[in-house]
């Protein structure tokens, strides 16, 4: 086993630990690629037309968004590997489950980006699916919702139990308060995604509400950008007044 002197320093801070790829993180990769491939895959049909071609077309920004927020969550994971390099039960299971999730992840990812860019648009862009009812607009909020929100949770559980190997790992100081920091983050993730079941089910039990309320479930991923600020306020109640680490 490589000594912890002789680990190359990432540009973040942290010793690269993860700097040989395990099967665990292979399988994981392999997994978010066949995941983006169920994107693709999911087109109603190959266009047969110019015409069918440029209707396809439409549906490009909705992919776009789609990937871009599978990145975000295998980024994730992969920056995690590289950091700690665990490859024990507790990380197994732990990446088996988002490994799950992201596959059921996929079909309500480009329906909700799909329903946001159709009414960004003004119905120029195409809807993914017909929404008949208030309460069918909850549903697909409430189920990327839980998505987003589990998925989250398997990252912040990824990384407290990487905190409760810092001894065995040999975090120093700074990896140790970074390692809070991001299970902090990745906290603030899950209670946003939590406010939007809040206010996706709150939609689902109103007979009335006004048009700008509808996305409200949606609008509450706004507040995820303030994840660095909770972050950075947890961080500075645990260190309890000592100087904070780069991160």
């Amino acid at each position: 086993m490589t000594g912890v002197s002789e680990l190359r320093r990432m540009p973040d801070g942290f010793l690269e630990r993860g700097a040989q790829v395990t099967r665990l993180e292979a399988f994981v990769d392999a997994a978010f690629a066949f995941a983006v491939t169920l994107l693709v895959i999911s087109l109603d049909a190959i266009p047969d037309s110019i015409p069918a071609l440029m209707e396809a077309m439409k549906g490009v920004p909705a992919f776009a968004a789609s990937f871009a927020q599978i990145a975000f969550f295998w980024h994730a994971h992969a920056g995690w590997s590289k950091r700690y390099g665990l490859d024990d039960a507790a990380s197994t299971w732990l990446s088996l489950a988002m490994v799950f999730l992201v596959l059921v992840y996929v079909y309500p990812l480009k329906i909700v980006y799909g329903a946001l860019f159709f009414w960004l648009s003004a119905g120029w862009f195409r809807a993914p699916v017909p929404f008949g009812s208030l309460g069918d607009l909850a549903a697909m909020f409430a189920v990327y919702g839980i998505a987003f929100a589990t998925l989250s949770a398997c990252m912040l559980a990824l990384y407290a139990h990487a905190w409760r190997r810092r001894d065995a790992l040999g975090l120093d100081a700074a990896e140790a308060a970074m390692t809070r920091r991001n299970a902090a983050a990745w906290c603030w993730r899950v209670i946003v995604a939590l406010l939007s079941l809040l206010a996706a089910w709150m939609l689902s039990r109103s007979a009335r509400v006004p048009i700008w309320l509808t996305g409200a479930p949606g609008m509450a991923y706004l507040l995820m950008p303030l994840s660095r600020v909770f972050a950075s306020a947890f961080e500075r109640r645990a260190r309890a007044g000592t100087h904070p680490e780069r991160t």
